[in-house]
């Protein structure tokens, strides 16, 4: 079972990183369409270019395809090398238009304009300063989701429901790009000011009820709540919310 004390140290940590990126990643600019097919991005959580990209995911609420490809990891490096030709990330792959592309500010254009149908706007635009302070992050939580660990793979992908700048789902994301495993991520950003704060008191006073028609709504429809991190692992069945008890999960399920 995890340690409590050490767990909420993380967490505290991991706020300090969401507040050092000045909460990016975690509000809705618009609500892309789903693509057809997947699009994929080989990455991993400690990159602070990598971290850019994401925080777009979350701001065109778009799903993608996550392959992990922390230092020292064999199972999706040598595709990405394959597939763009050398060891750069972030990368990304859409399988709807064919294109294969380097560089974080790039990637962050072209998501914008092609599922967003617009310019980026001003507040994920790249800074002379973003990626030193991006970096700052990755040192408050002391490299995590950087390096490779020892794991089995599993023979799905498994699915991840989160927002970029959710400290909990932060200490998730790490462990799944330690132990290289593979995953649909389901962005959850939140789609109006009335979401702001913790899942459990938000800021309107009275029972909270995301709006029809959205991600959250059908989220809430599913589950009687709104809450990332949520993990499913079709390998299993199991189905967790709460950061503790998914991270605990994964390291007896998956670490070696």
């Amino acid at each position: 079972m995890p340690n409590p004390i050490l767990h909420q140290s993380a967490v505290l940590g991991s706020v300090v990183a969401s507040s050092l990126g000045l909460w990016r990643g975690s509000v809705v600019v618009k609500a892309a369409v789903q693509p057809a097919k997947p699009v994929t991005l080989y990455e991993f959580e400690a990159s602070p270019y990598c971290r850019a990209v994401r925080e777009v995911i979350t701001a065109l609420h778009l799903d993608v395809e996550i392959r992990p490809c922390p230092q020292g990891g064999t199972r999706f490096r040598p595709e990405a090398e394959r597939l763009g030709g050398k060891l750069q990330f972030p990368l990304l792959a859409d399988a709807n238009t064919g294109e294969v592309m380097y560089e974080s500010a790039d990637i962050n254009a072209y998501l914008f304009r092609t599922y967003g149908g617009m310019d980026v706007p001003a507040y994920y635009r790249p800074t002379a300063l973003k990626p030193q302070v991006s970096t700052a992050a990755s040192a408050v939580r002391l490299g995590r989701g950087w390096k490779a660990r020892a794991s089995v793979a599993p023979e799905q992908p498994l699915h991840l429901w989160s927002f970029e700048s959710s400290p909990y789902s932060r200490l998730v994301r790490e462990r799944l790009c330690e132990l290289e495993i593979p995953y649909t991520l389901h962005s959850l950003g939140k789609e109006h000011w009335k979401e702001a704060g913790p899942a459990a008191r938000r800021i309107t006073p009275n029972p909270y009820v995301p709006r029809e028609g959205g991600k959250r709504h059908a989220f809430w429809k599913a589950h009687g709540r709104v809450q990332v991190p949520y993990l499913e692992d079709p390998n299993t069945g199991a189905g967790l919310f709460e950061s503790a008890d998914i991270i605990d999960y994964l390291e007896r399920t998956y670490a070696r």
